[in-house]
């Protein structure tokens, strides 16, 4: 099986390199602000199977830049999905937890009805539609809290100022799950396997570490795990502003994955003791 993945540098993109033979596209390869070049390159492409790990992820930013996050997050994708359906390819295609309010307190089915409240989470809303209506093979798999040794995340900034400040204080009124970055890409491969074999139903899924939890109650374990000494307090979000809205609720109903792919959420815990020890922080 030949897999296409656009992104090289990102979370997700550097676990499928490491854990399959993909061919992966860095931006020098595929401009994401150009639709027509992307889709092109889908059009040429010796793969069984693609994958869009790469987008827009600045969040604040995007509410600066939406014209250029709805091109990468929303025109792009719509395009590759509509390339990888004429040529009867397999598209896979990462979303997020953004493009709900955060609203309520119960887990997030893919039956409920998005309502983004951030530029970032309407531009990726945006892509879900675009891929959805191309008419080919395709899934959506949202995810929340993205964490791996690599690039910008949480886990690495907490470990930054774990070690240079005696207390912090964490955002404790947004709930969600915590999600390895090289579980998201193992959960793509075996879906991609799956498309592949004809065994698969396009459609919209969740995948999200458990269990649940607040940014407050993830920075603890990082604290205990690095055995870093740091008192924490939790604040509300009111507490700390930020350019985009974040969603309070991120939980997410995994049920659907686990149905058509029987892949169970992981335990977040465990994932962060595996990017601890690649980070030399614990053995």
């Amino acid at each position: 099986m030949k897999i296409l993945v656009f992104g090289k540098t990102g979370q997700v993109a550097m676990e499928l390199q490491r854990q399959a033979d993909v061919v992966a596209l860095a931006r020098d390869e595929a401009d994401l602000s150009d639709p027509t070049a992307c889709a092109q390159i889908i059009t040429n492409a010796d793969a069984d199977v693609i994958i869009n790990a790469a987008a827009y992820t600045a969040v604040d930013r995007a509410e600066d830049e939406e014209e250029l996050a709805a091109m990468i997050n929303g025109e792009t994708p719509t395009a590759m999905a509509q390339a990888a359906a004429v040529r009867g390819i397999p598209f896979l295609h990462i979303s997020t937890d953004y493009v709900f309010d955060g609203s309520g307190e119960e887990h997030w089915a893919t039956s409920d009805t998005p309502s983004p409240v951030s530029a970032y989470g309407g531009t990726k809303r945006q892509g879900e539609v675009g891929v959805a209506a191309a008419g080919g093979a395709y899934a959506i798999l949202r995810t929340s809290w993205v964490f791996s040794a690599h690039g910008a995340n949480f886990v690495k900034t907490m470990l930054r100022l774990g070690k240079e400040r005696d207390t912090l204080s964490i955002v404790n009124d947004q709930i969600g799950g915590p999600t390895p970055a090289a579980d998201i890409a193992a959960t793509l491969l075996e879906m991609a396997k799956a498309f592949h074999a004809g065994r698969s139903e396009s459609g919209t899924y969740h995948y999200a570490g458990a269990p649940d939890v607040s940014w407050e109650g993830f920075a603890r374990e990082i604290f205990r795990q690095a055995k870093l000494t740091v008192e924490v307090s939790g604040i509300p979000t009111s507490d700390y502003p930020t350019l985009a809205t974040r969603p309070l609720n991120s939980r997410l109903d995994c049920s659907a994955l686990e149905n058509a792919f029987c892949i169970t959420r992981p335990d977040w815990r465990q994932g962060l003791k595996h990017v601890l020890q690649e980070l030399g922080e614990i053995k």
